[in-house]
């Protein structure tokens, strides 16, 4: 796999990035924008295949990895995402043209949210994969026990068990600036295609996640399709078919 590229940015940590540019009748079609899940990197299984469906079709194509993720500057315990939302922000603004396709996994549906209340004339369309708007406050902050939030009044951080890996440290900055990002909380208006893509056996990020954000949005043009066993990795050989399908059928 080539080494990726950097994006720098004055006073910023470094983004690292991996770009196809238009060619032939994609140059006709949105690019499409990945943005990847809390704690993931562009190097998984839908990114990558992402990048092989884009190359067939010769569309536009950036996946990159926010700050403290993947190959990019920084420790992932120091980032929020405010300051994700931001990371993509920049590369969507210097290493794109025109409106884009954002396909937000997980953590990465909420940013795509975010972005599209900063500056939805750069959005073409959305396809949120198990998309977890709010996640911060309504999977993490409500389930702490009285002990954890002590702690994390008083230390700033805690350290809670993983499913993926390593104990997830959580700190405070993370949960208050989420509080300043939350989406599902006032008005939410998406002028263009939203397309969500949900697992019923997703364990992370419940049925009822997507059908709020579905019922939340303000779209004339919003979509749910729910997969029968799908988890909330969504990367088996027919979760990608369908996401390739799905953005083959955006207008």
């Amino acid at each position: 796999m080539p080494a990726p590229e950097f994006l720098s940015r004055p006073n910023h940590r470094g983004i690292a990035y991996h770009r196809l540019r238009a060619r032939g009748d994609g140059r006709d079609r949105p690019g499409v924008v990945f943005l990847g899940g809390f704690r993931s990197d562009m190097t998984g299984t839908k990114a990558l295949w992402l990048e092989e469906w884009a190359a067939a079709r010769g569309r536009a194509f950036l996946r990159f990895d926010y700050t403290g993720h993947g190959a990019s500057e920084g420790a992932f315990e120091n980032g929020t995402i405010g300051d994700w939302t931001t990371d993509a922000e920049a590369a969507i603004t210097a290493l794109t043209e025109g409106a884009q396709i954002l396909v937000g996994s997980s953590m990465g549906g909420w940013i795509a949210l975010l972005l599209a209340r900063r500056d939805p004339s750069r959005i073409a369309g959305m396809v949120g994969i198990a998309a977890a708007p709010d996640f911060t406050e309504d999977m993490m902050a409500a389930h702490l026990t009285p002990d954890q939030r002590a702690r994390l009044r008083t230390e700033g951080r805690i350290a809670v068990p993983s499913d993926y890996g390593e104990p997830l440290t959580i700190t405070r900055r993370l949960i208050e600036d989420g509080r300043d990002n939350l989406v599902l909380r006032s008005p939410l208006a998406l002028p263009f295609p939203v397309r969500l893509l949900q697992g019923t056996a997703d364990a992370d990020v419940p049925v009822a996640v997507a059908t709020r954000l579905l019922d939340h949005v303000d779209c004339a043009d919003a979509r749910l399709t729910l997969v029968k066993d799908a988890d909330h990795r969504f990367s088996g050989p027919e979760e990608l078919a369908l996401i390739g399908a799905t953005l083959d059928a955006l207008p």
